[in-house]
C-alpha cells in the first residue's frame, strides 16, 4: 500500500490557494481514476482510495489545518503498519521554487514549511516528497503567510491544469511502482 499525502487546508475558502496545490493535485488523480474522497475522522483526513499498477494507494487530504498534517500521517502510518521511507510520499507547495518547478527528494528539512515541519516531527525526516514551486514576484511584495494563501491566477490555474499537475500524476505513478528518482523538473 502507498500512501498519497497531500498537504493542504480544508474548507472552501482555501481551495484554489498556493498552499492547496497538494489537494489539487491528488483530486486531479482521484478525478482521473473516479475515486471519491469519503470523510475518515479516524485518519484526521479526507480519504480516496484506488489501484495504480496492482498497487493499493490512498490518497490523502488532511481534515487538520496545514500546519498540524502529521496528525493525520502518524494515525494512518500506525494504522496500516506501513513503511514511512518506502510507503508515503508527501505532495507541498514550496514558496522559493518559481512556479513549474517541482523537485523530488527522498527526505529532508523542513525549509521553514510548518506542514513538513508537523510531518517530521510526527514522522522523522525520512519519507519522499514532491516539492511544488508557487514562486512568482507577488512574494516579494508580501507577507509569506499572504502570499502562501493567495490565490492562483488564471494563467497560473492553467499552467497548474495542463502541465504541473500531470507531470506531478506522472511521479506519482512511479512512485507507486517503485521507481521514482530524486530529481528537479522545470516545466
Amino acid at each position: 500500500m502507498k500512501i498519497i499525502f497531500a498537504q493542504g487546508n480544508p474548507g472552501a475558502q482555501y481551495a484554489n490557494t498556493r498552499h492547496n496545490v497538494g489537494f489539487l493535485i491528488v483530486d486531479t488523480l482521484a478525478a482521473q481514476y473516479r475515486a471519491e474522497f469519503v470523510k475518515k475522522p479516524k485518519f484526521h483526513a479526507d480519504i480516496a482510495e484506488l489501484s495504480i499498477a496492482g498497487e493499493k494507494v490512498l490518497l490523502v487530504k488532511p481534515a487538520t489545518f496545514y500546519n498540524e498534517t502529521g496528525q493525520a500521517a502518524r494515525a494512518l502510518i500506525d494504522f496500516y503498519k506501513l513503511n514511512v521511507s518506502t510507503d508515503l510520499i508527501a505532495i507541498h507547495d514550496d514558496l522559493a521554487l518559481p512556479l513549474g518547478t517541482l523537485r523530488i527528494r527522498e527526505s529532508g528539512r523542513d525549509a521553514g514549511n510548518n506542514g513538513i515541519k508537523s510531518l517530521n516531527a510526527h514522522l522523522g525526516a525520512n519519507y519522499a516528497r514532491i516539492r511544488v514551486g508557487i514562486y512568482n514576484e507577488l512574494r516579494d511584495r508580501i507577507h509569506d503567510a499572504d502570499f502562501v494563501l493567495s490565490h492562483f491566477t488564471k494563467s497560473e490555474s492553467e499552467m497548474l491544469k495542463e502541465t504541473i499537475a500531470p507531470k506531478v500524476v506522472e511521479l506519482i505513478n512511479t512512485f507507486c511502482i517503485g521507481t521514482i528518482e530524486v530529481t528537479s523538473h522545470e516545466l
